[in-house]
């Protein structure tokens, strides 16, 4: 089961806790592929990929509005691939971050944080970043996940008003997630109002989000937007011994 790392050597394939949501975990490794520095099959990496679409509802337990507790459910996949012998886990998914210390004490390998792996890319973008506005499920929000890891650094987290918010969760659930076309103006409206409001960088901290800016070209088009997702697949990659795509 083990693939080649860059260095020729053995290495462990990569376990991926997907289905959260599906399309987002079919973006997560479209990314992983076209990223990769690879000139054949045998260049890419070695993946496990459980597409678990039935885990409850991250952000309605989260707020309350439902009693089924993903984490045991997301434990136990992470145990299931450990078994398989993967060498670390990623869980492709923001929201699912609340629950990420369940999935950790559940196993012995690591598992890479996509929020502190976003966190710092936005560092790396803005030399003495001091603001950055934030798009994410109001579950995401509620658990504060992005809020503590900035605020540990000094920086502050600009969030949408109410308004903009229930925008933000509508194109979320009765758009993306229902593969439904996403009103474009609406979003990046939202987007105008966080910089409006003093954000040096937007940090699209959902992963349905970064399908949005995948099928639009919205990273490409504006370097300041750190898109959670694409972190997530350039350090899964740099972390399983590959390079990156220049």
């Amino acid at each position: 089961m083990a693939g080649t790392g860059t260095d020729g050597t053995a290495s462990l394939p990569v376990g991926v806790i997907g289905g959260v949501g599906p399309q987002a975990t079919a973006y997560f490794l479209d990314m992983v592929v076209r990223l990769t520095d690879a000139a054949r099959d045998q260049d890419h990496l070695d993946l496990l990929v459980y597409d678990h679409a039935t885990i409850p509802d991250r952000t309605a337990f989260i707020l309350g509005t439902s009693t089924e507790d993903p984490g045991p459910v997301m434990a136990r996949d992470a145990q299931r691939l450990e078994r398989f012998g993967v060498s670390f886990l990623v869980v492709p998914c923001n929201t699912a971050h609340h629950f990420t210390d369940q999935v950790v004490a559940a196993v012995d390998v690591p598992v890479l944080s996509i929020i502190d792996e976003t966190v710092a890319e936005s560092q790396r973008r803005v030399d003495g970043l001091r603001r950055v506005g934030l798009l994410a499920t109001s579950g995401t929000l509620h658990a504060r996940v992005y809020d503590s890891a900035f605020e540990a650094s000094g920086v502050e987290v600009v969030r949408p008003d109410e308004a903009d918010q229930a925008a933000v969760m509508e194109i979320i659930y009765e758009q993306v997630k229902a593969g439904r076309p996403v009103d474009l103006p609406r979003f990046t409206g939202v987007m105008d109002r966080l910089r409006a409001a003093g954000a040096q960088v937007i940090v699209l901290g959902c992963t349905e989000l970064s399908i949005i800016a995948a099928d639009h070209g919205l990273l490409e088009a504006d370097r300041s937007l750190v898109d959670s997702l694409d972190v997530l697949a350039r350090r899964t990659i740099e972390r399983a011994g590959h390079r990156v795509r220049a």
